[in-house]
């Protein structure tokens, strides 16, 4: 059955190149067995058996979150507290929540997972990735990944998080490459390569480990310092490379020309008031760029797309489409998916938005604008 959503204010999509958008005003779509048949002015409009009336409503893809890790137990808000107060933050942090999540029961761990997916979905993100690496044992990390697999096919091993508190680095990254690879089931490797958690010569051996396996590589990298994981990554043809707030020319360079793309995730940095990367200056300079909320009980604790893409506007030198086209089709092509766009043949994950245009994902930061989400014309989420 066909359905029709017409008088669309702002039908809003992706184009091909960086940062640009297309948008249909006065606009249709319809949608049947999952996907979109038809776009375009709604005078043009086919007939459908069903209408849905959107007038004054704004329809875009489904955000694609690329970078989350929504499997742990417990939760740091003293730690945020404190960093408010002017406390550096630490990538060392991040074993507090492995011990909570060794200590969590799988359905407890489930419970956590199931309601900040709910949260995805209502703050308009359709597809999403979860990464392990709040187990850091091959139990854990086994069961960490088999409960996102529940939630989703983006699934990312995550072992090389941090080095467990009184492990030696060299050992751990062994465990890690070797036993604990082998126990699990995923379709991405990642690593922390950065100051305080992975050298680039650890992360060389989980990744390409990793990638013997059958995963395929991703990097968190460049948060905290710059100790030459950029080149790692588009060596390796990583699909993308998170966080990237220290970035020189060189590195600038290698990723304009490579097929990685550079997640860069504003929750982080609200969160542990760390400098911006100017993410609008990359994608000038023709760097392909996602944005992610880097949902995770330490350093981001959002499931806000909106949010990040206002805090992208206000302080990362996005324009305003550039950090939706980031947040859609960049996330999408951070997990190497065709999402993220709306098209006649792809599948309908969509959003409607309280609004007449896109402007006001910014324009109102904290106001819940997202008034439907839609997963394969599925609607999974509703402003009540």
């Amino acid at each position: 059955m066909a359905t029709c959503y017409r008088n669309i204010a702002s039908l809003v999509s992706p184009a091909e190149a960086v940062g640009e958008l297309t948008v249909v005003t006065d606009a249709a779509m319809v949608v049947e067995n999952g996907q979109i048949s038809w776009l375009g002015k709604d005078i043009d409009r086919p007939s459908c058996e069903t209408e849905v009336d959107l007038t004054g409503q704004t329809v875009i893809p489904g955000f694609v979150d690329s970078h989350s890790h929504l499997v742990f137990g417990g939760e740091r808000s003293e730690e945020f507290a404190n960093r408010m107060t002017g406390k550096k933050y630490e990538a060392g942090g991040i074993n507090s929540t492995v011990t909570a999540t060794r200590k969590a029961t799988a359905d407890e761990l489930r419970k956590t997972t199931a309601k900040l997916v709910q949260e995805l979905y209502a703050s308009g993100i359709t597809t999403f990735e979860i990464k392990s690496g709040y187990g850091l044992d091959v139990e854990t990390e086994k069961l960490s990944l088999e409960i996102a697999a529940e939630f989703t096919d983006e699934v990312t091993f995550l072992g090389a998080h941090v080095v467990p508190k009184d492990s030696d680095p060299d050992e751990y990254t062994d465990l890690v490459a070797g036993k604990m690879l082998e126990s699990i089931t995923a379709k991405w490797v990642d690593v922390f390569c950065d100051k305080g958690a992975f050298s680039v010569t650890q992360a060389r051996k989980v990744l390409t480990a990793g990638i013997a396996a059958g995963l395929k590589p991703r990097m968190h990298a460049n948060q905290l310092s710059n100790i030459g994981a950029i080149a790692l990554a588009v060596e390796l043809d990583c699909a993308s490379v998170d966080h990237c707030t220290f970035l020189d020319d060189a590195d600038i360079e290698l990723l304009k020309n490579s097929n990685t793309v550079a997640t860069l995730l504003p929750g982080a940095e609200f969160s542990t008031r760390s400098p911006y990367p100017q993410g609008g200056e990359l994608m000038n300079k023709g760097v392909v760029v996602a944005l992610a909320t880097d949902c995770n009980p330490g350093s981001s604790f959002t499931t806000s797309m909106p949010f990040c893409i206002a805090v992208a506007v206000r302080d990362m030198g996005f324009s305003v489409d550039q950090a939706v086209w980031a947040a859609t089709k960049g996330g999408a092509m951070a997990l190497r998916g065709d999402q993220g766009v709306l098209e006649v043949g792809a599948w309908a994950d969509f959003v409607v938005l309280d609004a007449p245009n896109h402007i006001h994902l910014a324009y109102r930061p904290g106001v819940a604008i997202i008034s439907q989400s839609f997963l394969q014309g599925r609607k999974v989420y509703e402003r009540r």
